[in-house]
């Protein structure tokens, strides 16, 4: 019999949702499945209904409201962080680590590697003009030591990276 009648329900309670959902605000497949709860409910305390299309009906647009209530009454947390895996302690560590290996490395470049690399790491967001004018060399060099700096250290980091 619930087999029978889920089979028949179907296609008017397809219909009535995708007409009420738009009207909600709610997505169909919830409303569908509210309903489909309620009507199972429904059988199991007070048996099939007199009506079954107008209490499917009645459903529908009851379980509409309460949507539409819902949606009017809800609010958003106001300062919910949007991305809080970064903050767990597992990662902050490892990636304080990495900081740090990063900043050993450029410790041990050479020539004028280091500085020019602290002063790409600054907190400060130093221009290549402060840079430059920080080290004491032309603008226009800069770009060719900074290739050359990252290629020591790309291959100083190299056996660690491996390593891990």
């Amino acid at each position: 019999m619930t087999h029978e009648l889920v089979t028949n329900l179907r296609p008017l309670l397809t219909a009535e949702v995708a007409a009420e959902a738009y009207a909600s605000g709610a997505e169909p497949g919830d409303l569908e499945q509210a309903v489909w709860l309620r009507l199972l409910e429904r059988l199991q305390t007070d048996g099939p209904p007199q009506d079954v299309h107008d209490w499917l009906r009645s459903a529908v647009r009851s379980e509409g409201r309460r949507t539409r209530r819902a949606l009017r009454l809800e609010r958003p947390y106001p300062a919910e962080p949007v991305d809080d895996t970064a903050r767990d302690p597992e990662t902050l560590a490892l990636a304080a680590a990495r900081h740090r290996a990063v900043r050993e490395a450029v410790r041990r470049l050479p020539g004028r590697c280091p500085r020019l690399m602290e002063a790409l790491l600054s907190p400060k967001d130093l221009t290549y003009r402060e840079i430059a004018g920080e080290l004491g060399i032309s603008q226009g060099s800069l770009g060719p030591e900074r290739s050359r700096c990252l290629g020591c250290l790309r291959r100083l980091l190299a056996p660690e990276v491996a390593a891990r």
